[in-house]
Formats: structure tokens, C-alpha cells, sequence
């Protein structure tokens, strides 16, 4: 067995950051040490050890299987440790300077941010916040990493392994502008399909989504003409143009120059979801702000 007696907690931190980044330069500047600070730390990890943990690999540094069966087991110790030597204090939002870090894409940003900034500044006015792209298979290792707190995610599709709290459930209807010729009832089924739509594609220019899904499985298809990137867009396309979409109901939400109504056709709605590590799960700083976000929704 490791003898104990020969390990420091500055060495298995060490560790853990190089579990993590699989690189010391990088391991150095998460740690604030130079790089031969980290590279001696390495040396007698790997003499402690009796293995070399890490070695040199064509993208970095390559865990051994030694290294790879530590990972877990370190973390979730160092974890407990940390929460053992930092006892919990209540958190005062009025007297907080924490800066919180959130991944979400647009839809996100109106329909979960939005609602919550302005009491957030009200209730937290030393805080900060900070809103970043999100890309969805960056989340876990974001999270993981604490480089964001929280990230805003259909329930679908969702990274595993992170804290999961449902939001609300989206559907979809059609939107124009507000004095859309053919908009003034709900169309047929061959009306809506004879229209010009636009879609959201967030992978880029994709011209199929959930509603042409749904009307394969009746024959039918419809007209997509356009594809953007953000809803903001979208919004903006629609209430300018003759073109219509199926649109989240939570975006046409108070919009004067969108008219809304039901779509001929069912198309599955989505759950929204917020997102978070474990390693900041029983954090009160951390619970305060995801009952805050939940509760205004």
C-alpha cells in the first residue's frame, strides 16, 4: 500500500488538476505554480506511486491505467475534504459578491434569464453574472471544471452525469407577423404546408426539425425556405417577411408584432432543464441561485 505518511495534500491536488488537464502547463497555471513546480510534484507523485501516471501522448499527456483508476476516487475525496475544512455559512444575497457563470443559447437567455435579471439585481446587487455560448457537448466538462455554474438544456439530449431540475415544458405554434394574410385562422393542413417557412437549425443550415418529422409520418411536407442560427433572428424575420415558423410559445409571449395560432399539425414539445455539477450541489451560494432561477420562470 502507499504509505500515507509520504503524501501531502498539495501533491494529491497536484494530481488531481493533472488528471484533469493531461498537460503541465496548463495543470500549472489552474494551480498557480510554475511549471517545474508541477513537474517536480509529478516526480514524486510518480515515486509515491510507483508509476509514471502520465505519460507523453500526441495531444498531451496520456493517463495510465493506475492514473485512470485514481481519478474518481481523488476527486471524491478531496471534495469531501474541501467541505469538511470549509463549513457551510448561510448565504446573505444582499451582502454577496459571488460571480456566477451560465451556459445557455438564446432561447435560454429570453425565456429563463431574462424573467430572472431584473429581481437578481434587486435582491443580489453585488453579484455578477455572466452569460456563455452554450455548446452542448462542452457542458459536462464546463461543469466539471467550474468554468459555469449552471446551464439551461433541453431535458433531451442532456449531458449524464450532471444534477438535473426540469424548468418548464415548451410547445410549439405558428407565428407570422401580426397582419399575416394567412394567418387570420388556423390553417389546414395543406394551407400550412403550401407556406414559406423558417427554421432554427443550431448545427447550421439544417432544413428539417421536429415538424417535418411529424409531417412525414402523415405523407406530407412542408416549405422551408429559410434556416437561421439564433430565434432572435427568427423573430425579427418573421414579423418583416410573409414567412411563418413553428415557434417555442414562450418566445411569442408579448410580442405585438407576431400573431399566433395553433398549428394543423402535433408537434412534441420539450422540457427545459437547468444543469449543474455535483461538486456544487449542496453549495448554499449555489442552491440560493437555482431556487431563485426556478422560482421565476
Amino acid at each position: 500500500m502507499t504509505n500515507l505518511r509520504r503524501l501531502d495534500l498539495n501533491l494529491l491536488v497536484t494530481l488531481d488538476v493533472l488528471l484533469s488537464e493531461h498537460n503541465v502547463t496548463r495543470a500549472a497555471e489552474r494551480l498557480n505554480f510554475s511549471q517545474p513546480s508541477v513537474s517536480v510534484h509529478l516526480a514524486k507523485l510518480r515515486d509515491i506511486f510507483g508509476d509514471p501516471l502520465l505519460l507523453p501522448g500526441p495531444r498531451g499527456m496520456r493517463p495510465t491505467a493506475r492514473a485512470e483508476a485514481l481519478r474518481e476516487p481523488l476527486r471524491q475525496a478531496l471534495e469531501a475534504l474541501e467541505r469538511t475544512v470549509s463549513p457551510e455559512r448561510p448565504f446573505d444575497p444582499a451582502t454577496a459578491t459571488n460571480t456566477w457563470r451560465v451556459a445557455a443559447a438564446d432561447y435560454g437567455e429570453s425565456t429563463i434569464l431574462l424573467p430572472a435579471l431584473a429581481s437578481l439585481r434587486s435582491v443580489a446587487p453585488g453579484t455578477r453574472l455572466g452569460v456563455v455560448e452554450m455548446f452542448p457537448a462542452r457542458i459536462a466538462r464546463q461543469a466539471e471544471r467550474g468554468e459555469i455554474d449552471l446551464a439551461f438544456h433541453t431535458s433531451e439530449g442532456a449531458p449524464e452525469g450532471l444534477h438535473r431540475r426540469v424548468l418548464f415544458a415548451e410547445r410549439y405554434v405558428l407565428a407570422g407577423r401580426a397582419d399575416h394574410p394567412r394567418l387570420k385562422r388556423r390553417p389546414t393542413l395543406a394551407q400550412f404546408c403550401a407556406l414559406d417557412h423558417v427554421i432554427v437549425s443550431q448545427e447550421g443550415a439544417g432544413f428539417h426539425g421536429v415538424t417535418d418529422e411529424a409531417l412525414a409520418h402523415a405523407g406530407l411536407s412542408r416549405r422551408v425556405v429559410l434556416s437561421v442560427p439564433h430565434f432572435l433572428f427568427m423573430k425579427s424575420v418573421l414579423a418583416s417577411t410573409d414567412l411563418v415558423a413553428m415557434l417555442p410559445s414562450r418566445l411569442a409571449r408579448n410580442t405585438p408584432a407576431l400573431r399566433v395560432v395553433e398549428a394543423p399539425v402535433e408537434v412534441p414539445g420539450y422540457e427545459m432543464a437547468m444543469l449543474w455539477h455535483g461538486r456544487s450541489h449542496r453549495d448554499p451560494a449555489h442552491r440560493w441561485l437555482r431556487e431563485f432561477i426556478a422560482d421565476s420562470v
